[in-house]
């Protein structure tokens, strides 16, 4: 049961994330002046404007299944480049803004716990129901600052891709779009192949470095 209620607590914060990085995208075009996303309906906290069938149901389904890490993305959002006012600067800023909205709302996640520990514990609340609102909490931090972190590595579809683009020229930049035609079995060998092969958990140490200490450190701030 423990497990059932953690996956949907899970699910759940991953379909939240994923709906606030999406418009937080959308919403970042139509403010420097491409109005394409929003005309769509991108600009939304409705989840069926945003998930993509195969992409945000079928292949997290799979991956927990499979028993490996969870990957989702959401259908992509149009920005047309040449309707933005600064395109080099303001495609920068649009990739950026899905990624900084996930930090933001878990920033926004620890405040909440921050505010609800104290309040249960003046309840009289028992201690498997503050165990579970706090664990759903903290959850809900985590999934957010993994999804940023995630959606930061340089492979399409993730939003590193698009911020790499801008800083590469010429022979090194040729070279980037020719390694793009793999990208998703190069993800589907880091997320599987190397750990369970060779043992080798690139992503695990990545999120060593970012997104557990960042997470630890919401925590302790909330926590006092």
């Amino acid at each position: 049961m423990d497990t059932i209620v953690s996956l949907l607590i899970s699910a759940c914060a991953v379909i939240v994330g994923i709906v606030v990085h999406e418009s937080a995208h959308a919403l970042a075009a139509y403010a420097l002046g491409d109005a394409t996303a929003r005309s769509r309906g991108r600009v939304s906290l409705n989840p069926l404007n945003h998930i993509d069938p195969f992409g945000t149901v079928l292949l997290p389904l799979l991956m927990i299944l499979a028993g490996g890490p969870v990957f989702a993305y959401a259908k992509p959002v149009p920005v047309y480049l040449g309707n933005l006012k600064h395109p080099k600067r303001d495609e920068l800023i649009v990739s950026l803004a899905g990624p900084l909205s996930n930090i933001l709302l878990a920033g926004v996640f620890a405040l909440l716990l921050g505010f609800v520990w104290p309040a249960l514990a003046r309840s009289g609340a028992t201690a498997s129901v503050v165990y579970l609102v706090a664990n759903a909490i903290m959850s809900c931090m985590l999934v957010n600052l993994s999804l940023a972190f995630f959606n930061l590595i340089p492979l399409p579809p993730l939003d590193g891709s698009s911020i790499l683009v801008l800083f590469l020229k010429g022979e090194a930049l040729q070279t980037y779009y020719r390694i793009q035609q793999y990208a998703m079995p190069i993800l589907i060998i880091v997320l599987y192949l190397l750990p369970t092969v060779l043992h080798i958990d690139i992503i695990g140490a990545y999120f060593d470095l970012t997104v557990y200490p960042l997470w630890r450190w919401m925590l302790g701030l909330a926590l006092g």
